[in-house]
C-alpha cells in the first residue's frame, strides 16, 4: 500500500491475523527455517535470521517454537525443505503486484497463484515485471501519542542511521536502508520509543490510485493472496 495508508493497511492486516493465531505462527516459523537455512543459525551472523526471529517475538511466539524452528532451518531436526521466490503480476487498473512466496511444491503454488489473480481480476506475469517498482527498505511504525515529540523522535531516527521520517494520520514511518534497519531500531528502543510495528519490506517507488470496482477488486485479491498459505508477504503500489 501507500505510505499515507501503511500504518491502517497493516493495523487491518495484525487485526485478521490475530484471529488466525496458528496460520501466523506457521507463516513466522516458515521465515526462520529458511533463514537458519541460508545463513546460519546464530542470529548475530544471520541478520535475516535475526529480523525473523524478532518478528516471531513480537507475534508472541514461544521460545522453544523459535529454537525448534531454527533446529530445523539448520538440519538438525526433520523438516520441510521450502522454496523462497517471488511471484510478480498485475491486478485491477493495472496495480503492480509482487508476492513473497514460501512453498514445498512450486507447482501446486504456482497454479493456485495463477487462479487467484485471474479469479479477482489480475494476472500472473513473468519475472522482473513489476520488481523495478518496488525498493527494499526498513520500515519502522511509532504511532502518535503525547509522549512521542515529532521533531525529537526525527532527530533521534535520523542520527541513528534512518533515512526519512514520514507523518500520517496516527503514526510516523521511519524509513531506513536494510542495512540501516536493526540499528536504527535498537538506537529507538533504548531511547523508549514504543514501537508499532518494524520490517524489511518492499516500499513502491510511485502508487496507483482506485476507486470504485476497480479498488473493491483490488481489496478482494489482496485478501485472498493474504490467506494463501504458502504467501509471505503482499507487496502492492495500490493507494
Amino acid at each position: 500500500m501507500s505510505g499515507h495508508s501503511k500504518w491502517a493497511t497493516i493495523k487491518r492486516k495484525k487485526a485478521k491475523t490475530d484471529a488466525q493465531r496458528g496460520k501466523l505462527f506457521t507463516r513466522l516459523a516458515k521465515e526462520i527455517m529458511v533463514a537458519a537455512r541460508n545463513g546460519g543459525k546464530d542470529p548475530e551472523g544471520n541478520m535475516q535470521l535475526k529480523t525473523a526471529i524478532q518478528k516471531a517475538k513480537d507475534a508472541n511466539i514461544p521460545n522453544e517454537n523459535i529454537q525448534r524452528a531454527i533446529q530445523k532451518g539448520a538440519g538438525e531436526q526433520g523438516g520441510i525443505n521450502y522454496e523462497e521466490f517471488y511471484y510478480e503480476g498485475y491486478g485491477p487498473g493495472g496495480v503492480a503486484v509482487m508476492l513473497e512466496i514460501m512453498t514445498d511444491n512450486r507447482n501446486r503454488t504456482a497454479s493456485e497463484i495463477r487462479h487467484v489473480f485471474s479469479r479477482n481480476g489480475g494476472s500472473l506475469g513473468e519475472s522482473g515485471c513489476v520488481a523495478w517498482m518496488f525498493q527494499d527498505k526498513g520500515l519502522i511504525i511509532v504511532e502518535k501519542t503525547e509522549d512521542n515529540d515529532e521533531d525529537e523522535l526525527m532527530l533521534l531516527a535520523l542520527e541513528s542511521g534512518a533515512e526519512d521520517m514520514k507523518t500520517g494520520e496516527d503514526s510516523y514511518e521511519i524509513i531506513t536502508e536494510p542495512s540501516e534497519f536493526e540499528t536504527v531500531r535498537e538506537a529507538l528502543e533504548k531511547s523508549g520509543v514504543v514501537i508499532a510495528f518494524a520490517e524489511i519490506t518492499k516500499i513502491p517507488l510511485n502508487t496507483v490510485s482506485l476507486e470504485g470496482k476497480e479498488a473493491e477488486q483490488m481489496l478482494k485479491l489482496t485478501e485472498a493472496f493474504e490467506d494463501h498459505d504458502d504467501v509471505q508477504n503482499v507487496y502492492t503500489n495500490f493507494d
